[in-house]
C-alpha cells in the first residue's frame, strides 16, 4: 500500500520541480531526505516537506520507516497567474507567475530474492 502526500499551488514552475522529483524517484526514502536536503534547487525545499509528509502518513499506519522507498513522484502544472508588467510607450508584457502540484508516494521495499 502506497503511502502519498500532496502540495497543491506551490509557487514554483512545475519545470523546476521535475528536475528535484526525477532526482529521487526510486531511492529509499532516508536516502532521498538526505538528497533533498543538500540540493541547491529552491524546488527541493517543496519536495522534501511533501516527502517528510508522506513518511509521517506512513508512520501513521504502523510503517516502517526504515523501509520505505520513493515509488512516485511528480510535478503537475497548476493554474497560472496572469499579471502584466508595464513596458515602455504604453506597451505591456505578459507574465505568468506558474504553480505546481507535486506529489510524493512511499511504500514498503520489497524483500529481494523471495519467491
Amino acid at each position: 500500500m502506497a503511502y502519498t502526500a500532496s502540495h497543491r499551488f506551490a509557487r514554483i514552475a512545475p519545470r523546476k520541480v521535475r528536475l528535484v522529483t526525477d532526482m529521487i524517484r526510486g531511492k529509499p526514502a532516508d536516502e532521498a531526505l538526505t538528497a533533498l536536503q543538500f540540493s541547491k534547487k529552491r524546488g527541493a525545499v517543496f519536495v522534501r516537506e511533501v516527502l517528510k509528509s508522506a513518511i509521517a502518513n506512513a508512520e501513521e499506519n504502523e510503517a516502517d520507516p526504515g523501509s520505505l522507498v520513493v515509488t512516485e513522484s511528480r510535478a503537475d502544472g497548476g493554474p497560472t497567474i496572469k499579471r502584466f508588467q508595464p513596458k515602455d510607450r504604453g506597451r505591456a508584457h505578459p507574465i505568468r507567475k506558474r504553480t505546481s502540484h507535486i506529489t510524493v508516494a512511499v511504500d514498503i521495499r520489497a524483500v529481494r530474492g523471495a519467491r
